[in-house]
C-alpha cells in the first residue's frame, strides 16, 4: 500500500519511544535471604532495571539516596552506573560482585542465583539491556541517575503494575519457558518506566526531550528522524513547520542546544551506525545515501563525528556473527 505510513505516530516523542531496541545483555532472578548483599558492575551503554517479586532490598546508587525498593515498584538505572543491592545498610560490607557467583543458567541470557544466609527471603528479578537506536544516547543523557516508578496505585500506571504481577508470577512458579516471558516483559517495564518518567517529571520538558514535545520543532526533528537521508536544509525544515528560516534556525538551536544542519549530520551517521551494525549496506552505499562524494569523505567524517570508523564497526559485526 502506498501513501502514509498507517503506522507513523502525529507525536513525535512517542515515535522516538517507539523506535527504541534493546538488546538484552543480561537478565537473571535472584533468590536471596538476609543478610545478603549483591555488588552490580558497571555496564556501559546499558540500562540495569531492577524489580522486587518478594520481600524487599536496599538499592544504593552513587549520587542518590540509599531506598528500599518492595514489590510493585520498579527502578531503572539510566546510565549503567556500578550500585549495590542488599538487605540493610550493615550487608552491604564485602558484598560479592554479582558475576563471581554460582549462575545456574536456564538460557543463554537468562540465570537463576541463590545467595544469602538463610534468613527471611527476597526475591528480584534484574536485568541490563541495551539501547540499539540512535535516539537511545540522547535519551539517556536526559536521565536522572536513578528512575524509581513507585507502587502507589493510579491510573496512568495500571498497564505497569499489571505488567509488574505478570513478573512476579513466572518469577514464582518457574514454568516452562518463564526465563522468555520474564525477559520480554522486562523490556516493556523498561519502555513504561521511561515513558512514565517523561510524563511526570518536569525535568523531561527541557533540552532534546522538551524539543521533541514542542508544537514547532518537534514535527521537525521527527522529519529528520524518519528521513535523514533526505537533502534537508534549514530553509525546507522551516517551511515544513511553517516558520520563517531564522526564527526555526534560532528556536531549534536554543531547544536541542546545537543548529539543526549539526543535529542532522550527527542522526546520519548515528543511522549509518545502526545500519552498519545490523549488516543490511555496505559503507559505499551509506555514504551515497548520506550525499557524499565519496566513501573515504564519508569515513573520515564518520569517525570525526563518532569516534571510530565505519570499518571498525562492521568488523565487530562480522566477528559476532562468526559461530
Amino acid at each position: 500500500m502506498r501513501g502514509e505510513d498507517p503506522w507513523r505516530s502525529s507525536d513525535p516523542l512517542g515515535e522516538a519511544l517507539h523506535f527504541l531496541r534493546m538488546t538484552g545483555t543480561f537478565y537473571c532472578r535472584s533468590e536471596l535471604s538476609e543478610p545478603w548483599g549483591l555488588e552490580m558492575p558497571l555496564m556501559e551503554d546499558c540500562l540495569w532495571f531492577h524489580v522486587v517479586t518478594s520481600g524487599r532490598c536496599l538499592l544504593s546508587v552513587e549520587g542518590t539516596q540509599p531506598r528500599y525498593l518492595v514489590p510493585g515498584e520498579f527502578a531503572l538505572i539510566p546510565h549503567g552506573l556500578g550500585h549495590m543491592l542488599s538487605s540493610d545498610v550493615d550487608a552491604v560490607k564485602d558484598a560479592p560482585m554479582v558475576h563471581d557467583l554460582p549462575h545456574d543458567y536456564v538460557s543463554d541470557r537468562y540465570a537463576v542465583i541463590q545467595h544469602g544466609s538463610g534468613g527471611a527471603a527476597t526475591t528480584l528479578v534484574c536485568g541490563a539491556v541495551r539501547l540499539d537506536h540512535p535516539s537511545a544516547a540522547r535519551l539517556i543523557r536526559s536521565l536522572p541517575p536513578l528512575v524509581v516508578v513507585e507502587s502507589a496505585p493510579s491510573l496512568h500506571l495500571s498497564w505497569m503494575y499489571s505488567t509488574l504481577g505478570l513478573v512476579a508470577d513466572e518469577a514464582r512458579q518457574c514454568r516452562p519457558g518463564g526465563e522468555a516471558v520474564i525477559t520480554r516483559l522486562s523490556d516493556i517495564l523498561v519502555i513504561q518506566a521511561l515513558r512514565s518518567w517523561i510524563e511526570h517529571d518536569s525535568a523531561a520538558k527541557v533540552g532534546w526531550l522538551g524539543a521533541l514535545q514542542d508544537v514547532s520543532i518537534g514535527p521537525a526533528l521527527a522529519l529528520i528522524h524518519r528521513e535523514p537521508d533526505h537533502r534537508w536544509t534549514v530553509a525546507s525544515l522551516a517551511t515544513r513547520v511553517s516558520m520563517s528560516r531564522s526564527a526555526f534556525s534560532a528556536r531549534f538551536t536554543s531547544m536541542v542546544g546545537e543548529s539543526p544542519m549539526h543535529y542532522l549530520a550527527e542522526w546520519r551517521m548515528r543511522s549509518a551506525h545502526d545500519a552498519l551494525r545490523s549488516h543490511d549496506v555496505s559503507v559505499a552505499e551509506l555514504a551515497k545515501r548520506s550525499g557524499y562524494q565519496s566513501e573515504a569523505a564519508f569515513s573520515r567524517a564518520f569517525k570525526r563525528m563518532l569516534g571510530v570508523s565505519p570499518g571498525s564497526v562492521r568488523r565487530r559485526v562480522d566477528v559476532s556473527l562468526v559461530p
